[in-house]
């Protein structure tokens, strides 16, 4: 690589971070959750406002576009008739959620701080990607690979827009996924998800409603649950509070006692230290008396993360430990209802696992069960190789590929890794109130990005 053609893409990232950090706050106020689909606008309206204006923004620095029907779009530089590299981002957020200090989607800025749902997941990191294709480009370094930059809209729920992008253009085999962590993820555990359903009979305790939850792959950070009750049901849930050490709260209504779990929340595929409201309540209304398919799913999924009492912990050498998360749960019209999403190790058996889950939950019925293998690339790779060094010269940190439970875009190419843009010693907001990024860090992974793809691209 040449070194004169480095630093002149050097300067140029550092030159434009206060243009950076505009541009992503321009991003971050488009509220691009998932909607009601429309004409042209698969996943509502404002994914497809946001999916627009990454289209307008990238023509403007000069990149070929392409759109492909609101399900994605795609960003080129080089031949495209040549071998290509790609690079996989999403511009579809999780919803808000409860518990932030400032508003989601306001891209407040406190410093090198920029806060907003989407900062690190995923349209700051695919902002930078993007800057660095822009000072490759500006800096006229020569090409052998062109880059293709392919954003899609429905990354966090079922990836419709891959499915479809694939349907219409010849997706490039090797590339990555600025939707993680540094220094590189060469592994990604096998994913099951699915919806369980079973008759609410009402025995023991009388539970009036039960909600909590909008998306399988987020551990809840509240659960709320009316019982019917007065203050002797608000006595047992403070001495339950007091014995556990765990954020229950119950108040009398008009209708009843209205309970609270309190846990902390996160992503479904990283749970350590955190604690799910669900399982808080489910074991709560254990303790006070519910009985039937209340209780079965409580002796299923206690507060454990490893999926130990649905029969399914296991862990091997490549990937470690499986994970189970219960991220939904709803009390309606007689059904009990909830979604399980389970990070695999890459050695398991999902069938199986999938046959001892539906064992140990006698009386629920399993719907909407999706399977989607784990995925690895050799380390010794030219693609994590070149990926590891360029992170390791930017950084001077060390560099070994990891594996992870998270599932990103890097499992549609053949040869494909998650790489950034979360930094070591980085708080992880990822789906929590508060997501934001350094700035700083933002200009840092644009370097990194703009180096590796000079290693893996440039002439």
């Amino acid at each position: 690589m040449n070194s004169e053609m480095k630093r002149k893409v050097d300067a140029l990232l550092d030159s434009w971070q206060e243009e950076y950090a505009a541009h992503l706050a321009r991003w971050v106020r488009v509220p691009s959750v998932k909607g009601e689909a429309e004409d042209g606008a698969p996943f509502g309206r404002e994914v497809r406002r946001m999916l627009d204006m990454a289209m307008v923004d990238a023509e403007t620095m000069g990149f070929m576009t392409h759109v492909y029907d609101g399900y994605a779009c795609d960003i080129t530089l080089g031949d495209e008739d040549a071998e290509t590299i790609a690079v996989l981002g999403h511009l579809d957020v999780v919803p808000a959620g409860d518990g932030w200090q400032v508003p989601p989607f306001a891209a407040v800025r406190e410093g090198d701080r920029l806060y907003g749902r989407g900062t690190s997941d995923d349209k700051g990191p695919t902002l930078a990607a993007l800057y660095a294709m822009r000072a490759i480009k500006e800096a006229g370094v020569p090409l052998k690979r062109s880059i293709r930059m392919v954003l899609g809209c429905d990354e966090e729920t079922d990836w419709e827009d891959m499915d479809y992008y694939c349907d219409h253009a010849q997706m490039p085999e090797a590339g990555f996924s600025p939707d993680a962590s540094f220094p590189l993820i060469n592994t990604e555990k096998g994913m099951i998800q699915m919806m369980i359903h079973a008759p609410f009979d009402g025995e023991g305790l009388k539970v009036l409603s039960l909600k909590s939850g909008e998306r399988p792959n987020v551990i809840p950070g509240e659960c709320t649950a009316l019982v019917r009750g007065g203050e002797e049901v608000c006595a047992r849930v403070r001495a339950f509070a007091e014995k556990t050490g765990m954020d229950y709260r119950a108040e009398v209504t008009g209708e009843g006692v209205k309970l609270t779990a309190v846990g902390i929340p996160g992503h479904s595929a990283y749970p350590q230290g955190r604690r799910n409201a669900i399982g808080m309540m489910l074991i709560l209304l254990r303790e006070l008396g519910a009985q039937g398919s209340l209780k079965v799913l409580a002796d299923a999924y206690p507060l454990e993360q490893d999926g130990a009492c649905l029969g399914i912990k296991c862990a091997d050498d490549i990937s470690g430990a499986l994970t189970c998360n219960i991220g939904i749960l709803r009390l309606e019209e007689g059904t009990l209802s909830a979604s399980i999403d389970c990070r695999c190790p890459v050695k398991a058996d999902l069938n199986s696992l999938v046959e001892s889950i539906r064992a140990h939950l006698p009386g629920f019925r399993l719907t909407d069960v999706s399977m989607t293998p784990p995925h690895h690339v050799p380390a010794d790779s030219e693609l994590v190789t070149s990926l590891l060094a360029a992170y390791h010269e930017e950084t001077g940190l060390p560099a070994v590929a990891e594996s992870t439970g998270g599932g990103t875009y890097a499992k549609v190419l053949k040869q494909g890794v998650a790489f950034g843009a979360s930094f070591p010693d980085d708080e992880d907001l990822a789906h929590q109130a508060g997501e934001y990024v350094y700035l700083t860090k933002m200009i840092l992974a644009a370097k990194i990005y703009a180096n590796a793809l000079m290693k893996l691209c440039a002439e």
